[in-house]
């Protein structure tokens, strides 16, 4: 059994997860179901806010 975590394997794909949820919204927008393409920007979205916080240095000790 592998020891990687959803979590690392999802930070490694990221990128490409991106895109997929993207091309997913486009495909509906298209199909004229904005609100579903809607509902799936919005997880891209969490998904990179969730990305950059996790990315964020911690301040410097003290710094309060």
């Amino acid at each position: 059994m592998s020891d990687e975590s959803v979590g690392a394997v999802a930070a490694m794909y990221l990128g490409n997860l991106l895109y997929a949820i993207e091309r997913c919204a486009l495909a509906l927008d298209s199909e004229g179901k904005p609100l579903d393409a809607a509902f799936y920007r919005g997880i891209g979205r969490k998904l990179a806010e969730a990305h950059g916080q996790s990315r964020q240095a911690p301040p410097p000790p003290g710094d309060r």
